[in-house]
């Protein structure tokens, strides 16, 4: 996984800023997962916000370019990145196409959207990454689709040991703008949370399928 300290930082605390990024150790979230989680993000306020929008597409358009080289074409998960993915097409005058959880069921029966050729190189642009599963079927659907995957951009990460192994088993390159480690470390300077609170959530990200407030 590939990322740079000063901009996780800023794009934590801007995050956090928004409410984006929550934290409550002591009234825990319960994910579609059924985990029980300190955390919940919910990158799709940061399209509201159009200082921090335009931040993040900038962001991303100087990184994918700097880490994975010019793509043909930017791909959005649907749907949390579809309009993160389009503002980075557009700021790199590139094409955009999304991609579905599962193809329609009715008319073409398309899970890629859009006007894609075999054989382009495709940036993924995700918004959130956990244990990586939905992110990777979204490059599954791509590959089949003949597109030739140079790499994924995402918001967050929570930077789980699974994730790291399910991106380099599906062979895929991943660049984030900020990570777990960077959130905490923010959140604990500028007192979103307390030293002790602090101690809950990092124990949480050790084994977030079993954890549970005590």
């Amino acid at each position: 996984m590939i990322f740079n300290k000063d901009t996780a930082e800023k794009t934590a605390e801007l995050l956090l800023q928004i409410n984006a990024i929550k934290l409550n150790p002591g009234n825990p979230f319960t994910w579609a997962s059924g985990w029980k989680s300190p955390i919940y993000c919910d990158n799709r306020l940061i399209l509201s916000f159009p200082t921090i929008r335009n931040y993040v597409r900038d962001e991303f358009s100087k990184n994918i370019e700097k880490q994975f080289g010019r793509p043909d074409v930017i791909a959005g998960v649907a749907t949390g990145a579809i309009g993160i993915g389009m503002l980075v097409a557009e700021r790199l005058n590139l094409p955009f196409v999304y991609v579905r959880p599962e193809a329609k069921k009715h008319g073409r029966l398309n899970q890629v959207e859009g006007f894609l050729q075999k054989g382009q190189n495709v940036i993924v642009v995700e918004d959130l990454i956990s244990t990586g599963n939905s992110s990777l079927l979204a490059v599954e659907a791509l590959r089949a689709a003949g597109a030739n995957i140079k790499g994924m951009a995402a918001i967050f990460t929570y930077g789980f040991d699974v994730a790291d192994q399910n991106f380099k088993s599906a062979k895929v390159d991943l660049f984030t703008l900020s990570n777990y480690e960077n959130l905490l470390n923010l959140a604990v300077a500028k007192s979103y949370i307390s030293e002790k609170e602090e101690k809950t959530v990092r124990e949480w990200s050790l084994s977030p399928s079993t954890w549970d407030v005590v």
